[in-house]
């Protein structure tokens, strides 16, 4: 009689350091379970990975049981790449070792951490590096994706920090990435998300930045429109220290939000000065606060660094029903500002939000074909998230998403961003990295021909060039 895939790997994987984790397991629905309650995968099998070693055996035992392999690092991808129907789940998140050093302002990151572990471990030498917004985010897929929020117009991206990684290829051989150690995979995984390899540890470059002053302000809804007409052309124009992306959503109802406002709809500004110094923040802030109606709340403070990465870890805890989109964007023109008010009185339920990430600054520093990040000359990001915790509302948050998305993506400069995808096409990826694509697609053809690291936002591997008859 035949074995199933876990019986299969216990019995092959002898002495694998982690943890194999099958359908009849205790564990099996906990570790099957990934961050977007909308994705409902099965796969055959979860191997837990303690170390390089148990990634390259769950590789290898992968193809060699014809069994597509899904690698997880925080789970949190929209469109559930991290897991798989009747295949092979590599489970990253035993890998949490991170080692700081101060005199260097670097940090090692083991594959399977949160941002959350290494913003506390930074933060205790008065240190950070810039990543999302949301701290039970994993560090692989943002620092191979991309990476905006909060630091990036004062630090760049998260893969315009990173200066080097430890990787599993599809072959099972272990290799370091840097720029002067396999240069070409370390230009591809700067962007080109999990297509070259498993990354089972990080080197980021760190910036002295402890304090900051941060919060949101709130006008009305009904606002939007001024709000963001003043919004667009202030950001650019302000200093890199002072990071704020615009966004449409609904006021939490809990503590710390003031009971009167708990609800309303609104337009709003997230800011970031990256110091501690209040006057100079409010200074900084002050031309567009001064151009616009009396906010509802004004709440920016001085915290710690990690405190601002999990503001938002409240309001979007594992198991909410996702649906997202992204463009990037050059102009946000009048007809654009209209649409995006309109759509904003529109945020179906309270975890539903549209955010407008600024990528200037820092991030405009680094040349369009440096990194696989297509889109250095835009100024921003526009990220479309319909959520909430009711299975019943998964159709509606899709498609207020979907036709907010649609209704703006005329205004955008085309592409997408692969870390806040779902399910869109291979055009779409291909749209994604621009005249960088054919660059990555030949890497990929070199480091995984068989595209075993496919299930993600997908490069295909180049054709090998045909060797036809001679004229």
């Amino acid at each position: 009689m035949s074995s199933t895939p876990v019986q299969a790997a216990r019995r092959e994987l002898t002495g694998f350091t982690g943890e194999l984790i099958g359908p009849e397991d205790a564990g099996y629905q906990e570790a099957r379970t990934v961050y977007n309650a909308m994705i409902d995968k099965r796969p055959a099998l979860v191997a837990r990975c303690a170390d390089a070693d148990a990634v390259s055996r769950t590789i290898a035992f992968a193809r060699a049981q014809g069994l597509a392999l899904a690698v997880r690092g925080g789970g949190h991808h929209g469109a559930g790449l991290g897991t798989v129907d009747g295949g092979v789940v590599a489970d990253l998140s035993p890998m949490k070792d991170i080692q700081v050093d101060p005199e260097a302002r670097t940090v090692r990151v083991g594959g399977g951490c949160v941002w959350g572990e290494v913003d506390r471990a930074t933060n205790a030498h008065g240190l950070a590096t810039p990543s999302g917004i949301v701290s039970t985010t994993g560090v692989g897929g943002i620092a191979t994706g991309g990476g905006l929020g909060h630091l990036t117009r004062s630090c760049g991206l998260t893969i315009d920090n990173l200066l080097e990684a430890d990787m599993v290829l599809a072959d099972g051989r272990r290799v370091r990435a840097s720029a002067d150690e396999n240069s070409d995979l370390f230009w591809a995984i700067r962007g080109g998300g999990g297509n070259f390899g498993v990354v089972t540890s990080f080197v980021f470059r760190l910036h002295e930045i402890s304090t900051v002053i941060a919060g949101p302000t709130f006008w009305a809804v009904e606002d939007s429109a001024e709000v963001l007409s003043a919004y667009r052309e202030f950001i650019l124009n302000a200093p890199r220290e002072l990071g704020g992306f615009f966004l449409h959503g609904t006021v939490p109802p809990a503590p710390p939000f003031p009971e009167e406002i708990q609800l309303r709809k609104t337009a709003g500004v997230v800011w970031c000065y990256a110091g501690d110094d209040t006057e100079a923040a409010a200074r900084e802030m002050a031309p567009l606060l001064d151009a616009l109606p009396a906010p509802l709340l004004h709440a920016p403070m001085v915290m710690q660094h990690p405190d601002l990465q999990s503001m938002f870890d409240g309001l979007y805890p594992p198991g909410h029903q996702w649906y997202w989109r992204a463009d990037f964007v050059e102009t946000v023109p009048d007809e654009a500002v209209q649409l995006h008010a309109k759509f904003g009185a529109e945020v179906p339920t309270v975890q539903s939000t549209m955010h407008l990430y600024p990528i200037d600054g820092a991030a405009h520093d680094v040349a369009q074909d440096e990194t696989p990040w297509a889109y250095r000359h835009a100024n921003w990001a526009s990220v479309f998230a319909g959520v909430d915790p009711d299975p019943a509302n998964a159709e509606l948050v899709k498609r207020w998403t979907v036709d907010y998305f649609d209704a703006l993506h005329p205004h955008s400069a085309g592409g997408a961003y692969v870390n806040m995808m779902m399910d869109e096409g291979q055009e779409r990826v291909r749209a994604s990295y621009r005249g960088n694509y054919d660059r990555l697609a030949r890497i990929k053809a070199d480091r995984d021909p068989d595209n075993v690291f496919r299930l993600n936002q997908n490069i295909q591997p180049a054709p090998k060039p045909s060797h036809g008859a001679r004229p």
